[in-house]
């Protein structure tokens, strides 16, 4: 099953009092490339953000963004105790019913008292209390990244086969141009021959020797085996429980070997030509092949 390197995933909640958004992108790289950006707190969380990227998605060039917001807070040095100050008014406000006090400086009473007012680095440890649902949401948006990576995988798979399809018919058009190719060359080789045999200085050792080279440079047989065991291979791999792209990447290699060997001793227009367009597909492989997980 293929998995591709390119990916999106998001995750968010969003309540009256509070707002945390996660956003997870993905390409294609060779290595594990991370990067982590947060806005509203948490830049000291990274190193366990990273090891949970590595764990999900094993390699690309991943960024991850984090947008977090607690809409009761204030950005000032100190905020209201708010719950505690409510506590202390209706604390006092019965007692002063109870007793027939005046009520009316109760308020300036009540924002005197020990801990009204709490200060930023407070502000800060409540928002450390958030840190279990923030990581679920991390965790699902890459999650989500990943689940989007083999739905790209699919598109992928499809394409690779396209691909090798053509490759494989143009295979099977020279494989049946092989034998007219032969006998084009042979019908060379024999007139060629004729006249160089009339020669007083032919040598027939010398020339023998120079038959079989000439031969063998141009017989194709091995190459078409072997391209086709490669595009075999290929779509085995295609098939394998973890396909990985550098393994399809190497392969295709193999396969770029075979064909311009092909091209070489070809020596046929038509052939040849065929064997540009093998070339064709076999750069959208290769190139493909690179965002392959």
């Amino acid at each position: 099953m293929l998995k591709s390197m390119t990916g999106f995933g998001s995750a968010a909640h969003e309540t009256e009092t509070l707002s945390i958004a996660v956003e997870v992108r993905s390409v294609n790289s060779k290595f594990l490339d991370m990067s982590y950006r947060s806005v509203g707190g948490f830049l000291d969380k990274e190193l366990e953000v990273k090891n949970l990227i590595g764990k999900i998605l094993e390699r690309g060039k991943i960024h991850l963004s984090l947008k977090f917001a607690d809409k009761t807070s204030v950005q000032l040095p100190i905020r209201p105790n708010t719950n505690l100050i409510k506590a202390y008014y209706r604390e006092l406000e019965g007692l002063a019913t109870e007793v027939g006090a005046n009520k009316d400086d109760l308020f300036r009473l009540v924002l005197g008292l020990p801990e009204a007012y709490i200060s930023t680095s407070q502000v800060e440890s409540e928002r450390d209390k958030y840190w279990v649902l923030i990581l679920e949401l991390v965790e699902k948006a890459l999650l989500l990244c990943d689940q989007f990576r083999l739905e790209e995988g699919k598109n992928l798979e499809k394409q690779f086969h396209t691909c090798l399809e053509t490759i494989e018919e143009r295979l099977q058009w020279i494989s049946e141009k092989d034998p007219e190719r032969q006998q084009s060359v042979r019908e060379r080789l024999e007139k060629q021959l004729g006249e160089f045999t009339k020669s007083e200085h032919f040598d027939r050792n010398r020339f023998e020797q120079e038959l079989i080279y000439y031969i063998e440079k141009l017989d194709i047989s091995e190459e078409k085996v072997r391209l086709q065991s490669h595009l075999d291979y290929f779509r085995q791999e295609l098939q394998a429980p973890q396909a990985s792209g550098k393994k399809l990447n190497f392969i295709s290699q193999e396969i770029g070997r075979e064909i311009n060997t092909i091209g070489a001793k070809a020596n046929h227009a038509l052939i040849q030509r065929w064997v540009v367009e093998m070339k064709e597909e076999l750069e959208k492989i290769k190139e493909q092949s690179l965002n392959v997980l």
